[in-house]
C-alpha cells in the first residue's frame, strides 16, 4: 500500500521526495551510523537521539505486547518506508513514460466545505 500512495502524498514532487528521504536518513539512520562509527565523539547527541527514538517507539511495541527488543527495529522500518516511497516514485514515472506523457505535476484542488443548510 505504501508503494502505491507514498509519492501521491508528496504531490508527485522530486524535491519533496529528496527532502523526505534525507529526513528519514537524518532522523533514523544517521544516529546509528555515528554511534558505531564514532563511539567517542558527539556521544551525548547520538545517544540522546537513539534513546529518544527507542523510548518513543517502545510505547507502540508495548501496546502490541511485543518484546522490548523490537523497539530497536525502528531504523529498519524507516529504511523500508524510504524504499517503498522511492519505488512509488519510479512506478509513477515509468507509467507516465509508458503512456507517452511527461510526468505531470500534481495539482491541488482546494474545495470549500459548506455546511448543510438545515444545520
Amino acid at each position: 500500500m505504501i508503494a502505491r500512495t507514498a509519492f501521491t502524498q508528496l504531490h508527485y514532487s522530486f524535491v519533496f521526495l529528496a527532502f523526505g528521504i534525507a529526513g528519514l536518513f537524518a532522523t533514523f539512520l544517521l544516529p546509528w551510523i555515528l554511534f558505531f562509527a564514532y563511539p567517542g565523539e558527539a556521544w551525548v547527541l547520538v545517544d540522546t537521539a537513539i534513546a529518544l527514538m527507542t523510548a518513543t517507539f517502545l510505547v507502540t511495541v508495548r501496546f502490541y505486547n511485543l518484546s522490548a527488543a523490537w523497539a530497536l527495529t525502528l531504523p529498519v522500518a524507516a529504511v523500508f518506508y524510504g524504499y517503498a516511497t522511492c519505488v512509488s516514485a519510479v512506478r509513477y514515472w515509468l507509467a507516465a513514460v509508458a503512456n507517452g506523457k511527461a510526468a505531470p505535476s500534481a495539482t491541488l484542488k482546494l474545495t470549500r466545505i459548506t455546511p448543510h443548510p438545515n444545520l
